[in-house]
């Protein structure tokens, strides 16, 4: 290993020159950061500027460069250096422009950039250059799991993009529900007619592309592995197994129609006449098949009128039923509807809905329906009641507000909604799912958090669509389709497209050794010291991705490939051993104690800011692109998530004399942002402890305070700094300055 060489380079440009005293900043690092170069330049990441960081490199043997600059957020490609170690002082968005242009500010903005490269130089110090992981896993094959629309579409998307799929389906035939369906909801201009499913060009497609492996009547026995390496062995209809090595997962299991006959006061299966959505489809395919028009299921009589009650079991706010809304079900009824219009004009045809919601068609699958006479009524229906081979529908009308009736209808339709087919409920292995079937594990995973995907509220696979969509916390297993939202055929088949690319990232970062979303291509890992390990399993159990495991004498073990860099585990430990190369207690320490403290008299309080890098840290970049100034009494550091933060550092700090700790990190709770999932909320629970801390050293409970803070808060974020402020001023300097 080479001998580290320091460098550190202090830009003028973006007005740093004009707003504060470069020499000095250089002279700092020198000096207080011992850099072994230091050197001054005009606009660092011109050609120019990039060259001679370059050429130091190549030339002087520069192993770990500082730069005084521009947020670590910007000039990511000018500034990439493979093989070096890299810290940065954010000096452009962290300084000169969260601070006013005033000579009353001149003197504390100075302190801050003098203490951002006091920072930057003590961390690089502490960082070394990631390795990559030592026994990354070659395999680049693809596993999806469901043969209906979305994996169909993932696997072709993949094997399109030069990968091998292995595609595995349960039941003897591919297509999914799709596959029963007279037509679909179309997806393009004009958005007029139903048109052709094309499930059956799909299987076609997929069954003749060589690279794809089509396993039917087969299930996931044992799954076992990790992004590169995965081992599923697959259990037949015939009794038998067979192993296969895959590199990544995706899991395309659909949906179950939510069961009609919990809806008691629909009447379902009381009649013959009132069908569900997916009743109606195989009437439709049974009367094409013979050239025919749908008919009256009990008699075999012309149908007349059909209504279509909307939201059947869904949007319920009571408990029994289903809250959310399915997304798919108007455009269906939409659909139904003109199989009838366009077989015979003269049927009336009623949809009752409370919301039309047509996504992706916009108004004008719903212009089309009208034209052919589809009448659409607001109401919520109240009860279905047969009437010898017809049926009543009571139903509130929303628009006159009074009770109504539409009497003889042949035929009623109750679209229900989806339920998706996701395994057992690892938080809850025993509970029953929306229709009260108890699942069977689909994955059969053999972690120890649990033999399938972790689920949101409502029994959807964890994917959360703003941060990390198709991710799971099951790094390398994606999921795809209904199972992961209600959705349509076109929605489906973008989301398995999606998945394919984010399960072929990972197939390919791991086999690189790198780390899969959100630190996509980050070559660090987790180094535990066993020795200093007193087996707690706070870091097996708080992990949010299951990538940690116990050997077998219930020591941590790290698997690299599972990992997502989180630090969660860093955060969890007790006793600090657990780091990586380039992110770990000490560069995060060393930072905090690097900082200046002004001692009482000068009356210039410190705060010390631990900020997401995902969304805390961006929305305090974002506000001083905006030019809102805060405090310039506060020192922010990025932490890779909340999750991550140990409570040594807090200690630290506020030994150390600062006034005050705030750590701003992702959402939390059923609607979280956090881009770790748990890493938020597991900060906010230790923070809740530090009262003993803060307790012993005789501080305020004010000293410590956590935020949630979204990233597009530039304008709240420096609010809370002020307010914060504010409040370090009320209740006095930390008492612990003298001591520090």
């Amino acid at each position: 290993m080479a001998e580290m060489k320091t460098a550190a380079y202090v830009c003028g440009g973006c007005g740093l020159a004009e707003r504060l005293n470069t020499a000095q900043l250089a002279k700092i690092a020198e000096r207080e950061g011992k850099m072994n170069l230091v050197r001054e330049h005009p606009f660092l990441c011109s050609d120019a500027g990039v060259a001679t960081i370059r050429a130091d490199i190549e030339n002087e043997g520069v192993t770990h460069v500082a730069l005084a600059a521009c947020s670590r957020r910007a000039k990511t490609e000018a500034f990439d250096f493979p093989g070096v170690a890299l810290s940065r002082a954010n000096l452009r968005e962290g300084v000169i422009w969260a601070q006013p242009a005033t000579d009353a500010a001149r003197e504390t903005t100075q302190e801050m950039a003098d203490d951002y490269v006091r920072m930057a130089c003590a961390e690089l110090k502490k960082m070394k250059v990631p390795a990559g992981n030592p026994q990354a896993a070659k395999n680049t094959r693809l596993m999806v799991v469901g043969g209906g629309v979305s994996g169909l579409t993932a696997a072709r998307e993949a094997a399109q993009a030069g990968y091998e799929v292995l595609l595995i389906e349960k039941r003897g035939a591919l297509g999914g529900w799709a596959a029963q369906l007279h037509r679909r909801v179309p997806e393009r201009e004009p958005f007029a007619e139903p048109v052709d499913t094309g499930v059956a060009a799909l299987i076609e497609a997929v069954t003749k592309d060589k690279r794809i492996q089509i396993m039917l009547n087969a299930t996931l026995a044992k799954t076992s592995g990790a992004p590169g390496r995965f081992s599923a062995s697959i259990a037949t209809e015939s009794g038998g197994t067979s192993i296969e090595e895959v590199g990544a997962i995706i899991q395309a299991t659909g949906f179950t129609p939510y069961d009609a006959s919990r809806l008691t006061e629909f009447s379902y299966g009381k009649s013959p006449n009132i069908v569900d959505q997916a009743g109606l489809e195989r009437l439709a395919r049974e009367a094409a098949a013979k050239g025919e028009a749908i008919r009256r299921p009990s008699d075999g009589a012309e149908v007349k009128k059909v209504v279509f009650v909307q939201c059947a079991g869904q949007r319920d706010d009571s408990g029994k039923h289903l809250p959310y809304c399915s997304g798919f079900c108007c455009a269906t009824s939409i659909k139904q509807a003109m199989y009838f219009k366009d077989a015979n004009h003269a049927v009336d045809t009623v949809v009752i809905y409370t919301d039309l919601r047509v996504p992706g068609a916009g108004e004008d699958f719903y212009r089309s329906g009208q034209k052919k006479g589809v009448t659409f009524t607001k109401g919520r229906v109240g009860a279905v009641e047969p009437n010898g081979s017809q049926a009543k529908v009571r139903f509130r009308d929303l628009i006159l507000d009074e009770e109504t009736t539409i009497e003889d209808a042949d035929l009623v339709v109750l679209a229900t909604g989806q339920v998706p087919n996701s395994g057992v409920n690892i938080d809850k292995p025993d509970a029953e799912d929306a229709n009260g079937a108890k699942p069977i594990s689909i994955l059969n995973l053999s972690y120890r958090q649990g033999a399938d995907l972790p689920q949101l509220k409502q029994g959807f696979s964890d994917s959360h669509f703003i941060c990390f969509p198709y991710e799971t916390r099951r790094t390398g297993i994606y999921t795809a389709g209904p199972v992961r939202r209600p959705m349509d055929i076109a929605q489906a088949t973008e989301d398995a497209t999606g998945a394919a690319l984010k399960a072929i990232q990972a197939a390919e970062n791991a086999s690189l050794g790198r780390a899969a979303h959100p630190r996509s291509g980050d070559l660090s890992f987790p180094i535990v010291r066993l020795d200093g390990c007193t087996q707690c399993k706070r870091c097996t159990v708080e992990c949010p991705f299951g990538a940690i495991d116990e050997d077998e004498k219930t020591y941590p073990q790290f698997n690299e490939s599972r990992c997502r860099r989180c630090g969660t585990c860093m955060g969890a430990c007790p006793v600090r051993v657990i780091s990586f190369e380039n992110y770990s207690v000490d560069t995060v320490g060393a930072q905090i104690k690097a900082v200046e403290i002004p001692d009482e008299t000068e009356e210039k309080p410190r705060i010390l800011i631990l900020a997401c890098e995902n969304d805390a840290y961006p929305a305090l970049d974002m506000a001083a692109m905006q030019r809102h100034t805060y405090s310039a009494y506060v020192r922010a550091i990025p932490v890779r998530c909340l999750g991550s933060v140990n409570t040594i550092w807090i200690t630290d700090a506020l030994n150390g004399g600062y006034d005050g700790v705030m750590l701003m990190g992702c959402k939390h709770g059923d609607d979280y942002q956090c881009h770790f999932v748990k890493g938020s909320e597991l900060a906010n629970v230790r923070m809740a402890k530090i009262g003993d801390t803060l307790k012993q050293l005789a501080l305020e409970n004010e000293r410590v305070i956590t935020h949630e803070v979204a990233i597009t808060d530039m304008v709240r974020v420096g609010k809370l700094i002020d307010d914060y402020a504010a409040t370090i001023e009320k209740i006095g300097l930390s008492p612990m300055k003298g001591f520090a």
